[in-house]
């Protein structure tokens, strides 16, 4: 990952404007912890605090490019009551001491009467604790680590979370897929990793499958060969890897040319164009859960898909739909508020929240303000990830039905694999 020695850069934007700021840092201002109120001319402040450089950058600038999209649509719908919205963003450059920085100068200096961030479920838990501290309604658009929300009552998240995430993941392993041996390699010092491997691991030996190893990485790694060689020897028939895109894609390349010819599963965490730049060929006919199909869209997403391309050429990833939803619906939250938006009015609200109509699927809050929603399973092709599945929470509408997916090849040789089910991914090598 990126870190910079000389001065933190700050992207505050805006609707309207985009201007890269230096900072010498962010010390906190005096100011009244929980009366966010914007700056003057009456405008409502949203903050952000995103990975805009560093090894997770492509996942804060796809959120950002959705938010400011709810903010141009929001401005030119009259705002919230005749107020105009303002989104600052600061970059934390994936790193857990600008996250703080970040959250303690949206709400020091900036004045934000609400947060949305942030992707990564490490960095949520780290601005969150700020936020929930000094009273602010904090939204993060896509981290799904169960702790995020269990901060406090005014932390809340537009997608669902690791332990469904895991399961569906799991239960398509098994029951779509066959498999019943899989080996699991995950980032120990990241929370994502850590819950969705967990939760994977629970679901697939309850119902009946064995992990046959549990392997490691940090963040940053680009040779796995140790790992990859000890997993080739027990037989697994699948890879379960619940990290990012950088260190997804570099294990691919590792794991095909050990000879380790079986399909990867993974988690939304693997989403962005980068996957395939990285990973090349040897990530094709992989699988992974996400939150949005542009290539499974109703009217209503169709609609997003179409404005979002023609801002910003190029179609809307899962990431960049959080983003908008995450946005939305923090402005339909201040529309709602009772009285004036005041921090406090907004968190309320957000908890009232119902059917709120995302882009990725209904808002309505449970207990612990996590939404129920489903889960799209993912194959990454060679033109593209392309929708396998929907999968419901328990009790929910019935899934959509699942698409043709294309045959898995057959392990080579000598690579350790059994041969993966007919109708499963490939992951062969190049």
């Amino acid at each position: 990952m990126t870190r910079f020695s000389a001065a933190r850069r700050l992207l505050l934007l805006s609707s309207m404007s985009l201007a890269l700021v230096a900072a010498s840092g962010c010390k906190p201002k005096a100011g009244a912890d929980g009366e966010g109120s914007g700056a003057q001319s009456g405008e409502l402040v949203i903050g952000a605090y995103l990975s805009l450089t560093g090894s997770k950058a492509d996942f804060g600038i796809k959120t950002q490019q959705g938010a400011l999209l709810a903010i141009d649509e929001a401005n030119a719908a009259g705002g919230v009551g005749g107020r105009p919205v303002k989104l600052v963003i600061l970059d934390d450059q994936g790193t857990a001491d600008e996250a703080g920085n970040a959250v303690t100068r949206l709400i020091d200096v900036e004045k934000a009467s609400a947060i949305m961030g942030e992707v990564s479920s490490s960095l949520s838990l780290v601005g969150g604790r700020i936020a929930q501290r000094r009273g602010i309604p904090m939204v993060s658009p896509s981290s799904t680590n169960t702790q995020v929300t269990e901060i406090g009552n005014f932390v809340f998240r537009t997608c669902f979370i690791d332990p469904f995430q895991g399961e569906v993941m799991a239960t398509f392993a098994k029951e779509k897929q066959g498999f019943t041996r899989i080996a699991v390699i995950k980032d120990v010092r990241n929370d994502y990793s850590i819950g969705l491997a967990k939760s994977f691991i629970e679901t697939f030996t309850k119902n009946g499958g064995t992990i046959v190893a549990e392997e490691s990485y940090n963040e940053g790694d680009t040779d796995f060969s140790a790992q990859l060689t000890k997993i080739k020897a027990l037989d697994a028939q699948a890879l379960f890897v619940p990290g990012y895109y950088t260190e997804v894609g570099n294990l691919a390349k590792n794991s095909r040319r050990l000879g380790l010819n079986i399909p990867l599963l993974g988690g939304d965490g693997w989403e962005s164009p980068k996957l395939r730049e990285i990973g090349g060929n040897d990530i094709v006919g992989s699988f992974y859960s996400n939150h949005f199909a542009p290539d499974n869209a109703n009217e209503k997403s169709s609609a997003f898909i179409a404005t979002y391309t023609k801002r910003w050429n190029e179609p809307p990833t899962a990431l960049a739909t959080l983003g908008y939803d995450a946005t939305a619906l923090i402005i339909d939250a201040m529309r709602r508020a009772k009285g004036e938006p005041t921090p406090a009015a907004i968190r309320d609200a957000l908890e009232a929240t119902k059917a709120f109509p995302a882009i990725t699927g209904a808002v309505t809050f449970d207990a612990n303000r996590n939404p129920v929603k489903p889960a799209v399973v993912l194959q990454v092709t060679a033109n593209g990830d392309k929708f396998v599945t929907e999968i419901q929470p328990a009790g929910a509408a019935p899934a959509a039905p699942a698409a043709p997916v294309a045959p898995a090849a057959p392990a080579a040789p000598g690579s350790g694999a059994a041969a993966a089910p007919a109708g499963s991914g490939s992951g062969a090598a190049k």
